[in-house]
């Protein structure tokens, strides 16, 4: 486990960074060109990225960024009670 404390800006910077590269993981992953163990590593790597982002945004901004197949399982919303 590893902590981290950002301020206000340092947030919306690591969102900005995480998101982009969120985007690029997604549409190299539909790039017919690249096959197999590569597209396993990307996509391990999308769902490592993901769940960070997920620790810095609201549900219904990181829900665009949930990938929905065969081989990888649905992202509830976190549950957060009082």
């Amino acid at each position: 486990m590893f902590g981290l404390m950002l301020n206000a800006k340092e947030t919306q910077e690591m969102e900005y960074l995480l998101k982009r590269e969120l985007e690029e993981l997604l549409l190299d992953l539909t790039d017919s060109r690249i096959e197999g163990i590569v597209k396993r590593a990307m996509e391990e790597r999308y769902q490592i990225i993901f769940r960070m982002y997920k620790r810095f945004v609201k549900p219904q901004e990181y829900m665009k960024y949930v990938r929905h197949n065969r081989s990888s399982r649905q992202v509830q919303p976190d549950c957060k009670t009082k």
